[in-house]
């Protein structure tokens, strides 16, 4: 007679029963980070068009204040007035640009913090509650397994 091999699957399949995994709070999960991605994604792609404007905007009054200075002047000290009046006018875009583009910065950070605040307690809430549920129905296995072995 040939010795019975045991059936590991089916010894796994049961033993994997008694743990029931609950794949609700895996989609939940997935969805509530979904969400977070969907909502970090518009927080930067505002910023980047917001910011893409800003320098769109700075080029083109580069460009128009340029116009200036090469314009053909009759004495050569206009030249060097040119040459002030671009400096000058430059340093000043320069200063409200970079203020715009911190003011872009401040409210990207201010959004993301929000956002991770948020996501921290929706993920805090999802576990809290897949581990309640997950605490019952072990508790309850449990006592059907000591009812069933008394």
């Amino acid at each position: 007679m040939a010795a019975k091999t045991q059936d590991y699957t089916k010894m796994i399949n049961e033993m994997m029963s008694s743990f029931p995994v609950d794949m609700n709070s895996f989609q939940d999960g997935f969805k509530s980070y979904a969400s977070f991605g969907e909502r970090m994604s518009k927080v930067v792609l505002d910023a980047a068009e917001k910011s893409t404007d800003i320098s769109s905007k700075w080029t083109k009054e580069t460009i128009t204040k340029m116009g200036g200075v090469a314009t053909v002047r009759d004495e050569p000290a206009d030249y060097g007035k040119a040459m002030t009046d671009f400096a000058s006018a430059q340093a000043e875009m320069t200063a409200e640009t970079m203020a715009a583009f911190a003011e872009v910065a401040k409210q990207v950070q201010m959004e993301t913090v929000e956002l991770m605040m948020a996501a921290g307690k929706d993920m805090s809430e999802d576990m809290s509650a897949a581990a309640k549920k997950t605490s019952a129905e072990m508790s309850a296995n449990a006592k059907k397994a000591t009812n069933a072995a008394k």
